[in-house]
């Protein structure tokens, strides 16, 4: 059962909201960079956000739709 959680998207995108959190604070702190850090810390935590309100969508229309700007939101982190 663990395996499996670990490939799930939600895991994924957790692990990586964390990381991007851990991303920030070295961009702040080493590298004096505020407004470029601040937009990465909103796009990447926002991946796992757009995911769980996917998860509760009311129609798949919904689902699909909320899963589709996660896959934005992924690609403007890049």
């Amino acid at each position: 059962m663990r395996v499996q959680l670990e490939n799930t998207a939600k895991y994924k995108s957790k692990k990586f909201a964390v990381r991007i959190v851990n991303l920030y604070k070295h961009l702040c702190n080493e590298k004096n960079e505020y407004i470029l850090s601040k937009q990465i810390l909103r796009s990447g935590t926002s991946i796992g956000a757009n995911l769980a309100e996917a998860e509760c969508a009311s129609s798949k229309k919904d689902f699909l739709n909320k899963v589709y700007i996660a896959l934005k939101v992924c690609a403007e982190t890049d």
